[in-house]
């Protein structure tokens, strides 16, 4: 018997002109997809030009210059089509998708898809709705008392998987995708009787405990920043005023 961990898999990974998803903006996207564990990936990738100055920061992070996004990048309204339909058809398809901080990417996909085309990322998904494995979740959940942080870098140190090129959208969503795999064959015993369907219902339950832990943390240290517990997309602002 062929466990999903074992199995299709899809992954999503953004890189962005910043961490603030109500007005940053993505500069390139990728999505990696897998029909067999340590198959070889199919791999789709975006080139963004934004609009807007790229910060200095965030060129340092990813490496993406303003001169090398107007050069080569697309229009926004376009790529934010495609990349919807993209994930819509692995949605339909039955690939469960790996979405490293998923409220992160999903939710700047999402207002990008408001901002340029009028639309939401719920309206690509009417008919397929996602089913979302995040690593960051699923490992803070089943090794819950282990210290340190939980980057993607961390977790493909912990977990024993190879990430070349940190910060490349295509090399962050390939290194998720076998994150997922390694913490599912880790704790298998507590994860091979669940659907991915049924660990994404669980996984928002998860996150919203511990966005809870966390603001409980920031209370204590008093630290005014909200933590958000939605997962696996935050609602948008005026529908959640």
């Amino acid at each position: 018997m062929t466990h999903w961990y074992e199995g299709p898999l899809a992954a999503f990974d953004t890189e962005t002109t910043g961490v603030d998803v109500e007005e940053d903006r993505i500069v390139s996207a990728a999505l990696v997809v897998q029909d067999t564990a340590g198959g070889r990936p199919r791999i789709t990738r975006w080139l963004v030009n934004p609009g807007i100055p790229v910060p200095a920061a965030a060129t340092e992070v990813h490496g993406l210059t303003d001169d090398h996004l107007r050069r080569n990048g697309r229009w926004p309204a376009p790529v934010m089509e495609e990349v919807a339909r993209a994930l819509a058809e692995q949605c339909a398809a039955g690939r469960p998708l790996v979405v490293m901080n998923a409220p992160f990417d999903l939710t700047i996909l999402d207002r990008e898809l408001r901002r340029h085309r009028a639309s939401s990322l719920g309206r690509y998904l009417e008919t397929a709705p996602l089913c979302v494995l995040d690593p960051r979740v699923l490992d803070k959940h089943l090794d819950r008392y282990r210290k340190g942080r939980r980057t993607l870098t961390d977790l493909c140190a912990q977990y024993g998987v190879q990430l070349d090129g940190a910060h490349d959208a295509a090399a962050d969503a390939a290194a998720a995708l076998d994150v997922v795999r390694a913490v599912a064959r880790r704790f298998a015993s507590r994860l091979e009787r669940l659907s991915p369907a049924e660990l994404h219902t669980l996984q928002a339950v998860w996150h919203a405990a511990q966005a809870r832990g966390l603001q409980a943390w920031f209370a204590r240290n008093g630290t005014p920043e909200a933590v958000d517990p939605a997962w696996p997309l935050r609602p948008e602002l005026r529908t959640a005023a």
